[in-house]
């Protein structure tokens, strides 16, 4: 654990702090300041969503230009400022063009930010270190996003938000004593080039697979079991948040030991499994059952797809590995939740995640084809 580590989590709790605490809060009061039209609240959370998915695609080039402290510090400043005049006005537009601002500014921090977390992690202990910072980033965004809610109902949208771009913006204090770039890394690898590569395009590929469920978990669960058993989804939706963060720390710790490319092809399976299980919506067993198995096998993708992708690339391209790491886990979960609705209002939520789990192992092609060639690609 060294100093600049631990700086750089200062600047991880601050981000996700800063993010989640609004990201319900914010659709709450687009809603409510529009007359309760609940398209307010949906262009509020998908310009965020769209905005941070386009960042993340431009943030490697930004960082190639101007490094990763620059990078950082522009990222919390618009993720942060613009929370504290969100309630200048209810305006949609207004609302959404805040929203646009902090989706470019969360997209430079966890871009940026995890590119530079990876170049702070021994390579040798890499699957460890990226497993602990996950837990890092996971806790705040576990307490800040019922907090938000919560503190909405009794002190108002004022103060939440207030204290939510304060998060951000106090983080700032810690990025100087961060490293700035990796000396003679090599060639900056564009997004585009990524994308090309074979050795990273197929990670990607499979951690998507993975995060389409994961966006249907979060968002239609509520939806698919009876309406009396609210408070089998919240002990469900803890489960599979805890299951995924236990099985990411010791995929971790295996992929280190015995390397994180014989991990990826079982991760995705039981993740599959899991999500097939969900499907009995009338069974509580099952339901938490379900999303245990999933957790699991989420947690196991999360940690052996991004420690792969870093170990095929050279610090020049821990940019890219980041922002394609990301674009998969974004675009995956806004995927699902869009398809899946699309699908449950034709075959019903039972069927629905019995076919989700089906689309899931499509995956299983790059997967296997990626741990075929793993011997042949370059150690780095």
């Amino acid at each position: 654990m060294t100093r600049p580590l631990l700086l750089r989590f200062v600047s991880i709790v601050g981000a996700s702090t800063g993010f989640f605490l609004l990201l319900s809060v914010v659709p709450l009061y687009a809603e409510e300041s529009n007359g309760g039209r609940g398209s307010a609240a949906g262009l509020a959370t998908g310009a965020l969503m769209l905005a941070t998915v386009a960042g993340e695609l431009a943030t490697p080039r930004i960082v190639a230009r101007f490094g990763y402290r620059l990078t950082l510090v522009a990222g919390l400043f618009l993720l942060g400022a613009p929370a504290l005049v969100l309630t200048v006005s209810g305006s949609t537009a207004w609302i959404t063009a805040v929203c646009v601002v902090r989706g470019l500014g969360f997209a430079c921090t966890v871009v940026a930010g995890g590119a530079l977390t990876a170049s702070l992690i021994p390579p040798e202990r890499r699957g460890e270190g990226l497993a602990l910072v996950g837990i890092v980033s996971g806790v705040p965004s576990l307490v800040a996003l019922p907090l938000g809610v919560w503190l909405v109902a009794h002190v108002g949208y004022g103060p939440v938000c207030v204290a939510g771009g304060a998060a951000a913006l106090a983080a700032i204090v810690s990025v100087p004593g961060l490293p700035d770039r990796e000396p003679d890394s090599g060639p900056s690898i564009g997004v585009v080039a990524g994308l090309r590569t074979a050795g990273l395009l197929r990670p990607a590929i499979v951690f998507a697979a993975t995060t389409l469920a994961a966006g249907i978990v979060v968002t239609f669960l509520p939806l698919a079991v009876p309406s009396a058993s609210t408070g089998l989804v919240a002990a469900a939706l803890f489960v599979q948040s805890a299951a995924s963060t236990a099985a990411r720390w010791v995929a971790g710790r295996r992929g280190d030991r015995h390397g994180p490319a014989r991990l990826v092809l079982p991760g995705l399976v039981v993740a599959s499994a899991g999500t097939l299980l969900v499907s009995l919506t009338h069974s509580p067993v099952a339901v938490v059952s379900g999303v245990a198995v999933f957790g699991i096998g989420f947690g196991i993708t999360q940690n052996a797809t991004l420690t792969l992708m870093y170990a095929r690339v050279p610090a020049s391209g821990y940019g890219t590995v980041s922002a394609l790491w990301n674009f998969a886990y974004d675009a995956g979960m806004g995927v699902g939740a869009v398809g899946f609705g699309l699908l449950a209002g034709r075959t019903g939520y039972p069927w629905a995640f019995a076919l989700t789990a089906v689309l899931m192992l499509t995956a299983l092609a790059p997967a296997w084809r990626d741990r075929r060639t793993e011997g042949a690609l370059p150690r780095r």
